[in-house]
């Protein structure tokens, strides 16, 4: 078995003492695949995991089902989501599945508490959750409407095997530049197949969507920006309150959009530079990500330097507090990119 050469991105320091070093790897590409920054291993085979999901939505938007069914521009969205699981998010799940006659109970995500939720959110006394509140219910809504829209089987729709998932490996194997049989295949967290591939053609896919570069299949080219533009106007639809990518995605005035992925992955794609960044913190922590993929927007110009815009200060080096509240630590990102 390989293993990534990941570099040191973030620390964690107490009383100024290293407690803990996260390691990953960082890749950026131009729309016509010219990797031009990285760090660490750009050639990491990885899991894109919730990354993926603007790239699932492609065959349904592709075939016609947005006006087939009347999606609106915020459904489109989520179903490029991680969503928080908040009403709007739930309602316009609700909405989508009663255009396409199905109900929660057909969506194959399973349920979780909505990310809404924490420690520090406990839910109102009584509420109930169900398959609509899981973070990725709008994905699977999705789904569903491309079977009811292709007359193909629903109950079987998060098989490997089914034709919806066989299309979404080829757009996928197409945009990536990665042959089909290169991708590794496994299943993500929701149950629905999940594709892997180097971090540099992540990068290269979200280079592809924020440009409208279809590579080489111009009728991807006005799909890939629909998908993008119901992103960037609606990012509360594709995170939620208070989550990162919201944050990031507010952050650049319409310019860019970012998506995270479990296990310590985020994307970014920026339209007016024709990039894709991938970003992969090897031990998952998501506040070393956001860290990480803050620094790098930086380096590359694109964010000032010096900036302390409010939409990035709970994720841009964070200090770390104790319970209490008060200052314990101090997480950084270390990362230094090389320039190609």
């Amino acid at each position: 078995m390989d293993f990534p050469a990941h570099v040191p991105l973030a620390i964690a320091t107490r009383n100024e003492h290293v407690e803990r070093i996260h390691w990953g790897s960082v890749a950026v590409v131009d729309h016509q695949g010219s990797l031009l920054a990285y760090a660490g291993d750009p050639g990491a085979m990885m899991f894109s995991r919730s990354t993926l999901k603007p790239f699932q939505a492609i065959p349904f938007v592709r075939d016609g089902g947005v006006e087939h069914f009347g999606f609106s521009d915020d459904q489109v969205a989520l179903m490029c989501a991680s969503h928080s699981g908040e009403d709007t998010h739930a309602n316009a799940v609700s909405s989508m599945l009663s255009k396409i006659g199905h109900t929660c109970t057909d969506l194959g995500c399973g349920c979780h508490l909505p990310d809404i939720y924490g420690l520090d959110n406990l839910p109102p006394a009584g509420f109930r959750y169900d398959q609509r509140h899981h973070n990725c219910s709008g994905k699977h809504s999705g789904f569903l409407a491309y079977c009811r829209l292709h007359g193909l089987p629903s109950e079987t729709y998060l098989s490997p095997d089914h034709a919806l998932q066989r299309d979404i490996q080829r757009v996928v194997a197409s945009l990536s530049g990665v042959p089909e049989k290169g991708l590794w295949t496994g299943t993500d967290g929701c149950n629905a197949p999940n594709l892997g591939m180097p971090l540099s053609r992540l990068a290269l896919m979200w280079a592809r969507l924020a440009s409208g570069d279809g590579g080489g299949d111009a009728s991807l080219e006005p799909i890939l920006k629909r998908l993008f533009d119901a992103m960037r106007s609606h990012p509360q639809m594709v995170s939620g309150t208070g989550r990162a990518d919201l944050g990031i995605t507010l952050a650049s005035n319409g310019d860019w959009v970012a998506k995270t992925g479990a296990d310590g992955l985020q994307t970014v794609g920026i339209r007016s530079r024709g990039l894709g960044v991938a970003v992969k913190v090897s031990d998952g922590d998501f506040p070393s990500v956001f860290a990480v993929t803050i620094a790098v927007l930086k380096q590359l110009g694109v964010l000032e330097v010096d900036s302390d815009n409010p939409l990035l200060a709970p994720w841009a080096d964070p200090v770390i507090k104790s319970y209490n509240g008060e200052r314990a630590g101090q997480l950084k990102a270390t990362v230094q990119l090389k320039f190609v």
